[in-house]
């Protein structure tokens, strides 16, 4: 009899780990090997994604920043050439990114669930398309490795933040 409920709670067990979905998923890093690591994985807690700065110059992005709700994240990248700021719709939402790259990242376009395309930068390079793997899920942050300029990027895709009391 023992062996029969241990049965049970273990097949119970699995089947409920089966159908919890997965939603989290990450695509790159594209772009060249250099530059020093950063991460806004700590700026998705302040909210969902509102804006972007973008430095680019005649060749390349050469920094970046996100808005996560009402709080900008730190600066990554050199300091020369045109910076460019874009705000999202309330409830606008990144769903797709692409790009070009060669030992830098050269361009950067955001599209949005709305069906804005938000471009920066020149159209040379290695080409590359970033979605998120699950339904339903939008780009949460981003990651990379920059100096003078940004080496590469990393997209992380989840859920929409549920609420967001500072946003």
């Amino acid at each position: 009899m023992l062996t029969v409920a241990l049965l049970a709670l273990l097949c119970a067990s699995a089947s409920g780990n089966a159908i919890q979905a997965r939603s989290s998923s990450y695509s790159g890093e594209y772009g060249g090997g250099g530059g020093k690591r950063f991460s806004h994985s700590g700026n998705q807690l302040d909210g969902p994604i509102t804006a972007l700065r973008v430095r680019v110059n005649t060749y390349y992005i050469v920094g970046l920043q996100v808005r996560y709700g009402k709080v900008w994240s730190d600066y990554v990248g050199g300091r020369n050439g045109d910076l460019e700021e874009i705000f999202l719709h309330p409830g606008e939402s990144v769903i797709q990114v692409s790009g070009k790259y060669k030992w830098y990242l050269k361009k950067l376009v955001f599209v949005t669930d709305k069906g804005r395309y938000l471009s920066f930068g020149k159209d040379s390079g290695t080409s590359f398309n970033a979605v998120p793997l699950h339904p339903n899920t939008v780009l949460r942050f981003i990651s990379g490795r920059s100096g003078s300029l940004i080496d590469a990027i990393g997209l992380h895709w989840d859920v929409y933040p549920s609420s967001c009391s500072r946003c």
